[in-house]
């Protein structure tokens, strides 16, 4: 899995063989959670909108209401789809008790609520970068009651 901003964490961190995402989660779950709030593309898109990514309930209806330009493109979906979903997390972790990542064996980042309940956050950034559904406020809507 690749995912966009690790590459440049990376780098401030000594390197791809010095820090892994991996090691971030289980020895640095604060870094983890700031390294999985960058989220460039999305708020480069949502800033150039008038839009304030905030880590609010609020700033994801916002991004529910932005135009989907970036449909255009098929090089810009995917990767705005990846932040759109780890910003959706982010938002998760900081306004839900109990709630925090976690990665699955085969890397990808979760969160898991403190139910147990896991969202798989990229997959759904992803459909609602390609077609809009699921909005991201309603699945904080659902997730964040448990």
């Amino acid at each position: 899995m690749h995912i966009p901003f690790l590459d440049n964490w990376r780098k401030r961190h000594g390197g791809e063989q010095a820090a892994s995402l991996s090691d971030a989660v289980s020895g640095d779950p604060e870094g983890a959670a700031q390294l999985l709030s960058e989220c460039e593309l999305l708020r480069d898109q949502a800033e150039d909108a008038g839009v304030e990514l905030d880590d609010s309930a609020e700033s994801l209806s916002a991004l529910d209401q932005l135009l989907p330009r970036w449909r255009d493109d098929p090089e810009v979906a995917p990767w705005l789809g990846s932040d759109a979903g780890l910003y959706l997390g982010t938002v998760l972790v900081r306004t839900v008790p109990g709630a925090g990542w976690r990665l699955r064996p085969d890397g990808q980042p979760v969160v898991r609520l403190g139910s147990g309940r896991e969202l798989d956050v990229l997959e759904e950034g992803t459909s609602w970068a390609e077609t809009g559904t699921p909005e991201l406020s309603q699945l904080y809507a659902e997730y964040s009651e448990g």
